[in-house]
């Protein structure tokens, strides 16, 4: 492999993905700044130049649970009551209201106007489809006209919505990029600057280095597909790929794609991903989405030495409170079903991969399937006899590892005053808290190393020695759920079980506007 680059790309960092590239946290995205991909960016001393979509407005888009449990917490107390559910409800109403005003008729629903195009190209709920189809012109024509909706209460298309922040939408003619699109007319940005490009799509910062002549990008992340399976434990529903599983207006009615459909979407992916003029490429594997907290293993592993529960449904319903007949729920045999087809996911990835490598591009994969079984606290960590040869447990780095409790994978809760579990998983049960975000750039760092991607100082500029180690002490301090959670999430999930069945906040958040809700 090839590794006499000459001069420095201008864009040091391009990420394409879903909701976990795009910072997605307690339904919601929001704190943008605190991606992974930004996080990278900070350490390679260029963050000052990564451009990314803000959402900051009213907790972002679709719905901040965090913010809704706070305000709750503030004019309710700790602790719901039922004499007190009428004032929630009304409590919550009146923040969701406020939000769907924000950004259906509000200040919120003005697209970006710049003409430079964002490094963080992800928008939550997409998959590999969305990705190869999707642009803003496609998505403001499926934003229906917005209506006050007072039983709904809920940001209509977010996903599009949110789309049209971070896809390019000027001059008139970008509206037609898609994420790869976008990405490959960065990766176009090389050579010398040319007379009349503005800041935006210059070598920004990299004065007195020449700009690579071949690329534009020198490193660009790839990390789709975990929603070609993560509606399944959304919705505790298991719907596998059919026919119009590749079609924008169809695909929403499955919740698993079939191997064979993965596959055949991802080479296309893969296609024109190999088109983009990157020097490395990295593809993140798909990550086992049974493992995530929102779908809980009740009544013990189904046999000794099993990964699997016999049931899995939301994690507010306590094993003795469990009923086959009443409560949704995946069995476990539907669990492994699942694992086994993201499996096959992940080996289409790896096969990608290894075939552009054998061409001569620099490609990479990440694998962050197991790096979540690593983190897998009831599945792996509290049962040594379903580990694989293969497992260890996964090192935190020392400045988690000196928190108490130690951040693991259940679900995030307080004993009214402080964190008592949990730590990795944001209070949607679904996304990565900002210390667990970090994590992925850890990993991500790494292979960047090993690539000969050169991480410098903030400020100055200066290479940095190896290890290059994510600042974790700045990350522990920016995350308010290890620092502090909402009081009101108690160790029986009691205020967003109610949340759920009163409002249908999860469902309606992370279904992302899927069969049409």
């Amino acid at each position: 492999m090839s590794t006499s680059w000459r001069g420095e790309p201008r864009n040091r960092l391009v990420a394409i993905g879903d909701s976990l590239t795009e910072g997605f946290q307690s339904c919601a995205v929001f704190r943008t700044d605190l991606s992974y991909p930004a996080i990278i960016a900070h350490e390679l001393g260029w963050s000052a130049h990564f451009r990314h979509p803000s959402y900051e407005g009213c907790g972002g888009l679709p719905l901040n649970l965090e913010m809704l449990l706070r305000e709750l917490e503030e004019h309710c107390g700790k602790d719901l009551d039922w004499w007190d559910t009428p004032a929630a409800l009304f409590r919550a109403r009146r923040f969701m209201d406020k939000v769907e005003d924000y950004w259906e008729r509000g200040a919120g629903c003005a697209p970006a106007t710049t003409t430079a195009v964002n490094h963080n190209l992800a928008v939550f709920g997409w998959d590999l489809r969305d990705a190869l189809d999707k642009s803003a012109d496609v998505c403001r024509k499926m934003i229906g006209a917005p209506r006050d909706d007072l039983v709904r209460q809920m940001v209509g298309n977010p996903g599009e919505r949110a789309a049209l922040r971070a896809l390019p939408t000027r001059p008139p003619a970008a509206g037609a990029l898609t994420q790869v699109g976008a990405a490959r007319l960065l990766g176009e940005q090389t050579g010398e600057r040319r007379h009349g490009e503005g800041a935006g799509d210059a070598r920004e910062g990299q004065e007195g280095r020449d700009p690579d002549p071949d690329h534009g990008i020198e490193t660009l992340i790839v990390f789709l597909g975990a929603n070609n399976a993560l509606s399944s434990v959304i919705e505790l529903d298991v719907a596998w790929s059919g026919p119009g599983y590749d079609d924008l207006r169809e695909k929403g009615k499955y919740t698993v794609w079939r191997p064979e459909h993965f596959a055949a979407e991802l080479r296309q992916l893969a296609d024109e991903v190999g088109q983009i003029r990157a020097r490395h490429v990295i593809w993140c594997a798909v990550p086992h989405v049974t493992i995530a907290p929102i779908a809980r293993g009740v009544h013990g592993k189904a046999e000794p030495g099993s990964r699997y529960f016999p049931y899995y449904t939301r994690p507010w319903i306590g094993d003795s409170d469990f009923d086959v007949r009443r409560d949704p729920h995946l069995t476990g045999e539907q669990a492994r079903a699942v694992d086994a087809a993201i499996d096959q996911y992940n080996d289409a990835m790896a096969e990608a991969v290894r075939a552009a490598r054998r061409a001569g591009r620099d490609w990479y994969l990440l694998d962050t399937a197991g790096l979540l079984d690593r983190l897998a606290c009831r599945r792996y960590f509290e049962d040594e006899a379903a580990r694989p040869d293969w497992w260890s447990p996964y090192p935190l780095p020392r400045e988690l590892r000196a928190l108490d409790p130690v951040p693991n994978s259940r679900f995030l809760l307080s004993d009214g005053e402080r964190r008592s579990d949990g730590g990795l998983f944001s209070l949607d049960g679904v996304h990565p808290t900002t210390v667990a975000y970090g994590i992925l750039a850890q990993e991500l760092v790494g292979v960047m190393r090993t690539a000969g991607v050169e991480f410098r100082t903030p400020y100055g500029g200066e290479p940095r020695p190896d290890p290059v180690r994510v600042d974790f002490q700045r990350l522990v301090r920016r995350d308010t759920l290890i620092n502090r959670p909402p009081a009101n999430v108690t160790s029986g999930l009691e205020i967003i079980g109610w949340a759920d069945e009163a409002l249908d906040v999860l469902g309606r958040a992370l279904w992302f506007g899927r069969r049409g809700k």
